[in-house]
């Protein structure tokens, strides 16, 4: 008797184990499974302290990939995440004027509790408030390519952001002084223009339109936004000629807009028409090859994407990085090509 009794303890204490370890099992399951479905792209939620083991997680926020120039950028910022051994998550919006999208992925990175956030803002204006949501979330923030507006910045409280970009003024004065000085007789010219209200884009046009007004043989007949997108360019360029035929000249606040331009060129088979553009894609300067465009403006990409990167690990590390760095612009035509 006392044997079945011992054997039926033996039993139950069995299926006790067994009962826990498949509780266990199934609970961890269900903890994985929470996890997935919470974790989004390639942020990982870590610790209280925000490591990865040693790494920091550091984002990487860009307008678009439908662009190569910020292809160009996140090159330069895995170069970055390479060498200082970080973890780089990459996150854009789906076009250029999706503000409202990167204000939702700011927010997203908020509640996933990452280090630090580099960014390339598609308004100069609306990403503050969140920037500075997450500033007061102990997050360092570094802001790329296209400038917070310093006024509102100061204004809600976001300070000590670092800021790498070129001087646009400069590189789109450069740019447009090149395209004016091949003009020697009266011209009509067009101007593409980004984003209104950008800071970016109105230092371009402000650049181009400095240039511009030291040559009197240019008539500028049009300033329109295509807000950086080639299928705008194009359409924004079809209803200029359908306007003004006789326009000669061509201002693109940037390559892609200026390859819209180019399209519309193409398709109509006009070749007297003198386009630049600004950013030095490699369509562009196929196009500028093939004698298609004139010039454009190497403003590196890359190195902004990798400075930007670098700046905020070192920030992390309590380095104090200066407010503004401005990386060198170069024009390039047909003579510099492979620079």
């Amino acid at each position: 008797m006392k044997k079945y009794i011992l054997f039926g303890l033996m039993t139950v204490f069995t299926m006790t184990l067994l009962g826990c370890s498949k509780g266990e099992e199934s609970k961890e399951n269900s903890l994985t499974q929470k996890n997935v479905n919470t974790t989004t792209a390639s942020i990982t939620k870590t610790s209280e302290n925000n490591t990865l083991g040693s790494k920091r997680n550091i984002a990487l926020v860009m307008k678009t990939l439908t662009n190569p120039f910020f292809i160009e950028m996140e090159k330069g910022a895995r170069k970055a995440e390479s060498e200082l051994d970080i973890k780089l998550s990459v996150k854009t919006g789906a076009k250029e004027t999706s503000i409202d999208q990167q204000i939702a992925i700011v927010d997203e990175l908020i509640n996933s509790k990452v280090d630090a956030i580099v960014i390339a803002p598609g308004s100069s204006t609306e990403l503050i408030p969140v920037l500075k949501k997450a500033q007061d979330n102990k997050i360092q923030i570094v802001n790329i390519d296209n400038k917070l507006d310093v006024e509102m910045s100061k204004k809600l409280g976001l300070a000590n952001v670092p800021f790498i970009s070129v001087n646009n003024e400069e590189g789109a004065y450069l740019c447009a002084k090149y395209l004016s000085e091949k003009i020697n007789k009266p011209t009509k010219l067009a101007i593409l223009e980004g984003i209104r209200g950008a800071d970016n884009a109105e230092q371009r046009k402000n650049g181009a339109l400095r240039a511009f007004k030291e040559n009197k043989n240019i008539q500028i007949v049009a300033s329109e936004a295509a807000n950086w997108k080639i299928d705008e360019a194009l359409d924004v360029t079809t209803k200029l000629f359908s306007k003004i035929p006789d326009i000669t000249a061509i201002f693109c606040a940037n390559d892609m807009m200026a390859l819209g331009a180019v399209q519309y060129m193409d398709k109509n088979k006009k070749k007297d028409v003198l386009i630049v553009g600004y950013d030095a894609l490699e369509e562009a300067r196929k196009a500028i090859g093939e004698g298609r465009m004139l010039a454009t403006v190497n403003q590196q990409a890359d190195v902004q994407g990798y400075t930007g990167v670098k700046y905020a690990f070192e920030m992390l590390e309590g380095k104090k990085e200066p407010l503004e760095t401005l990386i060198k612009t170069k024009v390039i035509d047909a003579s510099n090509l492979g620079q």
